[in-house]
């Protein structure tokens, strides 16, 4: 409650309950992604020629941000444009929504939380477009919020066009944080190094990032095996190179 500045229990670290229930990760695959994000460009194209407001607009960005970079949904609230420069995104903060008064704007989760992520040109499209739009609007600014503007969207409202637009995409619903466990399958399914995808995720930690996601790797059991197969083509290939080495020498 901010009566004191700071927890003095925060030293103890965490501890976790052993009756707690474990929430199964999931995902969205590349497919299901597009077309939750095809409805979710839908609604927004309705919206705006109904109500014309652009405002919908912010959850398609939000949930496009989400599932090309896989940062955390307080991470995606606190950007700004001013954040975003030679096609890479700077995380450099965070927000906390709190039930009365201001939202409250920290650093990231931990120091490897501040990162930068290389925009992919699907997200890049998306922005600029979402830039474009927004910049038609008395008093932009760059220092706005890119989702939501002078002020970031709400948390219960971006759940409720998560409902929403999955079920306009006849998908199942996924959790918020899901879409960040979405960005890393997809990376992992594709062999994409461990260490980069840690990094990407911000997890503190690289053995974090593998017992979560390690399972999604491609096997590798039949590659590595032609890989060791090879040694022994070598080995008589080298064999065959000795003998004719020899007969040579026998004939001069």
């Amino acid at each position: 409650m901010e009566y004191i500045d700071k927890n003095p229990l925060s030293k103890l670290g965490n501890f976790k309950d052993a009756n707690a229930v474990k929430h199964d990760m999931d995902f969205y695959t590349a497919d299901e992604f597009l077309k939750f994000i095809a409805a979710a460009r839908e609604q927004a194209e309705q919206s705006e020629s109904v109500t014309n407001s652009i405002y919908e607009w912010n959850f398609y960005a939000f949930f496009s941000i989400a599932f090309y970079t896989g940062m955390r949904k307080g991470e995606i609230n606190a950007l700004k444009w001013t954040d975003i420069s030679d096609n890479t995104i700077h995380v450099t903060r965070s927000i906390a929504q709190k039930l009365k008064g201001d939202d409250r704007e920290t650093p990231p989760k931990n120091k490897s939380s501040v990162r930068d992520i290389q925009i992919p040109l699907p997200l890049k499209d998306v922005l600029t477009e979402h830039y474009n739009r927004l910049k038609m609007l008395d008093g932009f600014s760059d220092d706005w919020r890119i989702c939501g503007g002078v002020k970031c969207l709400r948390d219960s409202t971006i759940e409720k066009r998560n409902q929403k637009y999955a079920s306009a995409a006849g998908l199942k619903k996924i959790r918020i944080h899901d879409f960040r466990h979405s960005h890393a399958s997809y990376l992992a399914h594709y062999g994409i190094n461990i260490q980069e995808i840690a990094r990407r995720l911000g997890h503190s930690k690289v053995e974090m990032t593998w017992n979560t996601y390690s399972h999604l790797y491609p096997k590798e059991e039949d590659r590595a095996v032609s890989v060791l197969n090879m040694i022994g083509k070598t080995k008589k290939r080298y064999k065959l190179r000795v003998k004719n080495v020899y007969t040579e020498k026998q004939t001069a």
